[in-house]
């Protein structure tokens, strides 16, 4: 299965948010998982990718063609995709994926959990979604979103197509049960 990680591409983070997505890039590498990622070598897609790469994992990149610059791009995939926009590497990781994991991130990484996530539940694809909640990262979101099915803005099945998890085996076990 090729799973999608989305997640920050700072550099400036705690140690503790690359440590623990460098055991998730390990872990999928080691149960046969390949990774679809933004190519990014810095931050939590560089994290991913060099634990995929330790344990010889495939590791797909994919990135606009104006990010083929300098040390931006990860240099060890499997495939580098480039792409002419931003919009056509989202739809290249989504097509090209089995199911995804939100790691955590900022305004890209938000973008790319929306879309995905509206995506799902308006029933056009039917990959699993599980947000790795390092550190508690997102608990605020989780509990807006909860405030939202309250409010009744979204409905309370938002949360049947939505895994969140801080343990990187329950997040595999579940997106392998649900592929």
């Amino acid at each position: 299965m090729n799973i999608c990680v989305y997640g920050a591409s700072s550099s400036a983070l705690d140690a503790s948010y690359i440590e623990a997505v460098e055991e998730l890039g390990a872990k999928m590498a080691l149960r046969g998982h390949g990774l679809v990622f933004g190519a990014g070598s810095q931050g939590l897609m560089g994290a991913a990718a060099r634990g995929m790469a330790r344990n010889n994992g495939t590791i797909i990149g994919v990135a606009p063609h104006f990010f083929n610059t300098g040390d931006i791009l990860f240099t060890e995939c499997t495939d580098l995709h480039l792409t002419e926009t931003m919009r056509e590497r989202k739809q290249y990781m989504e097509d090209n994926s089995d199911a995804f994991v939100v790691a955590p991130g900022g305004i890209g990484t938000f973008d790319e959990f929306f879309e995905i996530l509206t995506l799902r539940f308006l029933g056009r694809h039917q990959k699993p979604i599980a947000i790795f909640n390092v550190n508690g990262y997102y608990d605020e979101l989780i509990a807006f979103l909860r405030k939202s099915v309250k409010e009744k803005f979204l409905s309370e099945a938002i949360f049947d197509v939505l895994f969140v998890s801080d343990q990187v085996d329950e997040i595999l076990n579940y997106l392998e049960e649900k592929k």
